[in-house]
């Protein structure tokens, strides 16, 4: 993929074969559904989700779709167990392509992280 210069979502997708650009899309309608308010982005050059500051990126890979942000230790530990056969790190869970994607994992994953932003405003606002 040679271009970088990506504005929408959108064209960051359609540089991807037809299969990869069908998971990116799930998730971005699991995404979508969980928080309807979210904010599209292309941060870093690459899809960025925000509700209430950033939620989550997606990036495509010739052999992994991988989610993130800077995970916190609580979202880590919650999905312990869930991400032992995953490829992890503090700011990356890779998705292989050639696995069936995770749609309830990453759903109850957005739902935490949806939880997470909100309950970091309401600490700033008490501030």
């Amino acid at each position: 993929m040679a271009k970088t210069d990506f504005k929408t979502i959108d064209e960051y997708q359609a540089g991807f074969p037809l299969e990869i650009q069908e998971r990116m899309q799930t998730i971005r309608q699991i995404i979508h559904k969980v928080v309807p308010e979210v904010e599209e982005a292309i941060s870093y050059q690459i899809p960025c989700f925000k509700y209430n500051g950033y939620l989550i990126y997606y990036a495509a890979f010739p052999n992994h779709i991988s989610l993130s942000n800077p995970f916190s230790a609580e979202f880590l530990k919650e999905f312990e167990s869930d991400l032992k056969n995953y490829k992890v790190s503090k700011a990356v869970i890779q998705l292989p392509n050639n696995d069936g994607l995770p749609v309830d994992m990453i759903t109850k994953m957005i739902e935490f992280r949806k939880q997470e932003n909100e309950q970091k405003l309401k600490t700033k606002k008490k501030k």
